[in-house]
């Protein structure tokens, strides 16, 4: 649909070219310039109504919502005990015998003294984040067997086992996340169409800009009219096998997980609650004499999808007539569900879709369909039980799987290495890889570059560390491989970055298509050359499907395996989570726990001296200022030198961190909480430490250029004395923190991310 002027869109007025004669298209510009506009859908347009389901006045005001006391900690006792269980479970990490050792020591010392430690041992801890209410829904259970006919000779311990398959109810699960307030602004409620209006192209990102949703949106109310008004709620799964290694072996699990499309993609990536797991899927085993048998094949996949949808069937009924929820804005509004997008890997993928066609199925024999056509038969999608769900419609783009881990790691990379050892045989081609590692371990320091000191070796490659190398790679090679592979390397990660983006134009789809193109054309090099015999990759043919997912889903990187593969975490840390959220939007978490306490006494802090107020001035009242009092390897690198160590800094510590936070400003810096002591603090007196004799004048140009930015005139060219004078006291700081705005996969669910700055007045004895 292209874009129409606001006026156009009347459709009570004269001819309505979008088929709806009752119902007016709304626009509306979402940005001062009026540059971007969104045409909303007019039909299932999610007007508020009361608990009953009765439509309100779009002005009617929202119903109150009960709050909570501002010093109501439960089940926490107070701030002590839960910011006391935050940092020993999910910052610090401590195991259980840990923990219990520091209980212990704090024990011995307020005992002493009459009081008591916050928890008696790690039980007591667990127990009192167990209890944390997060809008939780109790976990049920249902056991699934074979239930077909065991003929003599046929029969196999698998048949006669139970399997039990834990979940959690979806619906009551949405129901949370919609009335959760920390999505409420950052949830669409009504499909729609994103234009820019400068150059008239389209822009898809968060889930409801896709086609999908509109065309859903389309048959739901031209399937019943009654439903007009009401909110599409998108479902979105994923399910991912994961394995937990512990001492005694390993335990394999088999995680189901839900979000909803109205969520913005920032959040979901953010790994807040917008992603929930609702099952944990069986996984059945048997003999090895009967693990490779295709009635044990058969019977696992039955087992898979009978069993997901026993556990969406509380989501059908909504799924035809719609029900009335309360949102995280707290007005009421009538949902309907649909099924959405499924997150998988490709392996996974096969087993989703059954490799089914009904048209085949119906027409042949089931052994003639799977010997002749590699078909399942008798294999019915899960989808199957729900209304106008396609799981071949379903499968989302993936690319941790598909393009990071499959595409690069798996494919190019090797295949790079293959082609070394065809051409210059294995002892040379072993020089020449080792070449490659030391320039990518020659890599310099860098924000949003990660350090490979091994080079690309290492045993277990994550998805981070894929992500890592496709920035320093290419370079790496550069001079040891044929041109058309630099060209295919190159057309692959224009590929990778385009799609990767948070918002997607329609020039950016045309650059999709042109990097694809280019990446086929290049990468014959490796057929030509003997490394590959064939291209029939599955995770390279998912490329091909991009453009066409976009327009469908939006941006890819809100539907990425990564998210649900994030999730692999105990549970206790999301309620930590949520406690946090809670106690934070209810202002009990401003300043410290000591500081608190020493506020409610009417006492100064011990520990401050009058230096320490004067260099706390710029940063009372902050909490994202988290720079370090000392930049990281200056005394602590010093030490470890001296040990005859490695130095302590990370590098890939210092690249900096997401924020979390909305956001208030576009950019802010904050200096460290104490500044050098041991520094010159007047003007004259720095000049000579630093022996920058002309520094007084350089300060007195950088103070007219934060007093009067409109000036553009080059300093030489503004006399100094027309320059502002300062001759007072300062302090040097060795380190400060700049937030800012720079929405990126790097960056918090708002867009916001920290970049920390640090100057190192010594290193190893040797210099600044």
């Amino acid at each position: 649909m292209s874009p129409v002027p606001a006026h156009a869109f009347n459709g009570h007025q004269g001819d309505d070219p979008f088929g709806y004669e009752h119902e007016a298209m709304r626009v509306e510009y979402i940005d001062p310039g009026k540059k971007l506009y969104r045409n909303y859908h007019p039909s299932l347009n999610a007007r508020k109504c009361d608990e009953h389901g009765q439509f309100l006045p779009d002005d009617a005001p929202p119903l109150p919502r009960a709050q909570k006391a501002s010093d109501d900690w439960a089940p926490y006792r107070n701030r002590v005990e839960f910011e006391l269980a935050d940092l020993l479970f999910r910052q610090l990490e401590i195991p259980a015998k840990k923990i219990d050792a520091v209980l212990d020591l704090w024990a011995a010392t307020v005992l002493q003294l009459g009081g008591q430690p916050p928890f008696a041992n790690h039980k007591d801890l667990y127990r009192v984040i167990d209890n944390t209410h997060a809008g939780d829904v109790k976990w049920k259970v249902f056991n699934v067997g074979f239930s077909g006919e065991q003929q003599d000779g046929d029969s196999a311990p698998w048949m006669s086992d139970s399997y039990e398959v834990w979940y959690r109810d979806p619906r009551e699960v949405i129901h949370n996340m919609l009335a959760s307030p920390e999505f409420a602004d950052e949830m669409d409620y009504v499909p729609y169409r994103e234009y820019d209006a400068s150059n008239d192209q389209r822009r898809w990102q968060d889930f409801m800009s896709g086609d999908w949703a509109w065309e859903q949106a389309d048959r739901i109310v031209n399937e019943d009219p009654t439903t007009a008004g009401a909110t599409l709620v998108p479902i979105i799964l994923g399910s991912d096998k994961t394995t937990v290694s512990v001492a005694t072996g390993q335990t394999d699990y088999y995680p189901l997980y839900l979000s909803i499309g109205n969520v913005h993609n920032t959040v979901r990536r953010g790994h807040r609650n917008a992603v929930a797991l609702i099952g944990f899927l069986a996984m059945p085993k048997t003999t090895r004499e009967h693990a490779s048998t295709p009635a044990f094949c058969k019977f696992k996949k039955k087992l898979f999808h009978s069993s997901l949808s026993r556990i969406l069937d509380s989501l059908r009924p909504a799924m035809k007539n719609p029900e009335t929820v309360l949102c995280g804005d707290d007005y009421y509004r009538r949902v309907i569900y649909a099924l959405a997008a499924y997150i998988a890997d490709y392996e996974e993928q096969v087993l989703l879709s059954c490799i089914h066609c009904d048209m085949i199925v119906d027409e042949f024999e089931l052994r003639h369909i799977h010997d002749n056509y590699g078909l399942d038969g008798d294999t019915v999608p899960f989808t199957n039980d729900f209304p106008c769900a396609d799981i071949h419609e379903m499968l989302s783009p993936d690319i941790l799987h598909q393009l990071i881990k499959g595409g690069f790691k798996d494919h190019l990379v090797d295949w790079v290495e293959r082609y070394l050892n065809r051409i210059h045989g294995k002892a040379k081609a072993e020089k020449i890889l080792d070449e490659i590692d030391r320039r990518i371990a020659a890599v310099a320091p860098f924000s949003g570059l990660r350090r490979f000191p091994q080079g690309r070796h290492f045993k277990q490659w994550t998805g981070d560390d894929s992500k890592g190398l496709m920035k320093v790679y290419l370079p790496a090679i550069e001079g040891f491989v044929p041109k058309d592979v630099i060209r295919t390397f190159r057309a692959f990660l224009e590929f990778c970055y385009l799609v990767r983006r948070n918002v997607v134009t329609e020039q950016a789809l045309i650059e999709v298509e042109d990097a694809l193109q280019r990446f086929h054309h290049f990468r014959e090099v490796f057929r030509n050359s003997g490394v590959v015999e064939s291209f029939s990759l599955p995770r390279q043919h998912a490329m091909k499907h991009y453009p066409h997912l976009i327009h469908q889903f939006g941006t890819p990187n809100g539907l990425c395996s990564s998210i649900t593969e994030s999730k692999h975490i105990k549970a206790r840390l999301d309620k930590l989570t949520v406690a946090r959220a809670d106690f934070k939007a209810r202002g009990m978490l401003n300043g410290t726990c000591l500081s608190n306490v020493f506020e409610a006494l009417g006492l100064a802090h011990p520990n401050e001296t009058r230096d320490d107020a004067e260099a706390n001035l710029d940063t009372q009242g902050s909490d994202i200022n988290e720079a370090h009092d000392q930049p990281r390897g200056a005394e602590g690198g010093q030490e470890a030198a001296d040990a005859g160590e490695e130095p302590t800094a990370s590098y890939e510590e210092e690249l900096g961190d997401a924020v979390d936070d909305p956001m208030v400003v576009d950019a802010h810096l904050s200096l460290a909480r104490t500044y050098q002591r041991k520094c010159a603090k007047d003007v004259t007196g720095l000049a000579t430490e630093l022996d920058i004799p002309h520094f007084p004048s350089l300060l007195r140009y950088f103070l007219h250029s934060q007093l009067d930015p409109t000036d553009a005139r080059h300093p030489e060219e503004i006399p100094l004395d027309k320059c502002p004078f300062y001759n007072g006291k300062l302090h040097v700081y060795n380190s400060a923190c700049s937030t800012f705005f720079a929405p990126s996969d790097l960056s918090g669910v708002h867009g916001m991310r920290h970049e920390y700055i640090r100057s190192c007045p010594m290193w190893r004895k040797e210099g600044p």
